[in-house]
């Protein structure tokens, strides 16, 4: 009888976690990762070129991730470190990064625990001798035997996907005579779903970038305590969040990469990010399918009434 109730017992637990995982309102809407649907274009397997570039405002803290703290460097300064490189994708892409830019799994970056933010550094598989340049980012990989986490392209020109991880050196590179870039929040131009390119910080003019700043603050941070906040209309639900933070940073993220307004509102606790309004007759599905394809797999038009 008391082994019948252990196991009844086994068994509820199992299905409350169950259902505790298919409720899913954290950051990232895919509960694994998983490979790209098309391989990186030529454009995309170019090396970016190292510089100078002032360490970040965000991600250059030490911290702490399951427990274990880690410290970040002061300087990359002859940085070089052999070990096993992983790569992540689909999963993390259109996400914040460490240092608050956003992930392209076919840009040449990468995610370390320990070098400061932004650090070019120069990769080679021991296996095959290929090598590649990469802007180090984010932080990670969590896994201890892992030194450093690739971007899709950059293991797809190291010969690394078939494997998954490749054994590597790692090398800093700290060229002092590189010209300065100016800070930027936003590594490179971006090209919104919509074709319209938007220059990055370091391309505006200091009286432009304060303009994009002021509409930035003034459209994006939109806190309110429930939906009969927002103007009433048709919205494209990008994805739900407890955490306040997650969602003021994610509609920061998206204003930089779509054309539309973005805002979230809270009721009952959840934080929902939504771009909008939308006139009714206006068509929202090639927007819906890119927040899809970018990760936000629960990404859905919505109408909201007053």
């Amino acid at each position: 009888m008391t082994k019948k109730l252990c196991l009844a017992s086994l068994l509820i637990t199992a299905i409350a976690i169950m259902a505790g995982c298919s409720t899913n309102t954290g950051r990232y809407q895919q509960a694994h990762d998983s490979i790209p649907t098309r391989l990186p274009t030529a454009a995309e397997l170019k090396d970016p070129i190292p510089r100078v570039e002032p360490k970040s405002r965000g991600g250059n803290r030490n911290y702490q991730v399951r427990g274990k703290h880690y410290q970040v460097l002061d300087s990359a300064e002859g940085f070089s470190q052999s070990g096993i490189a992983s790569w992540y994708g689909k999963k993390f892409h259109g996400h914040l990064t460490s240092n608050g830019e956003i992930y392209d799994m076919y840009a040449m970056s990468a995610a370390h625990k320990n070098l400061p933010l932004p650090t070019y550094v120069k990769v080679t598989n021991q296996a095959n001798q290929k090598s590649v340049i990469v802007r180090v980012n984010d932080r990670g990989p969590f896994h201890q035997d892992r030194i450093i986490d690739l971007s899709y392209s950059a293991a797809y020109k190291l010969g690394m996907l078939s494997t998954g991880t490749a054994n590597v050196t790692i090398e800093a590179i700290t060229d002092d005579n590189a010209p300065i870039a100016k800070p930027s929040s936003v590594a490179s131009a971006k090209t919104s779903p919509v074709g319209t390119s938007k220059l990055a910080a370091t391309d505006a003019k200091p009286e432009a970038k304060q303009e994009v700043k002021q509409k930035v603050k003034q459209e994006t941070l939109t806190t309110t305590n429930n939906d009969s906040a927002v103007p009433e209309g048709d919205y494209v639900q990008v994805f739900a969040t407890r955490s306040e933070d997650v969602a003021k940073r994610t509609v920061l993220a998206l204003t930089s990469l779509y054309q539309h307004n973005a805002v979230y509102s809270q009721q009952n606790g959840i934080y929902r990010v939504k771009l909008g309004p939308f006139a009714e007759h206006e068509n929202t599905d090639e927007l819906v399918t890119s927040l899809r394809q970018a990760g936000y797999e629960s990404a859905y038009r919505r109408k909201i009434l007053h």
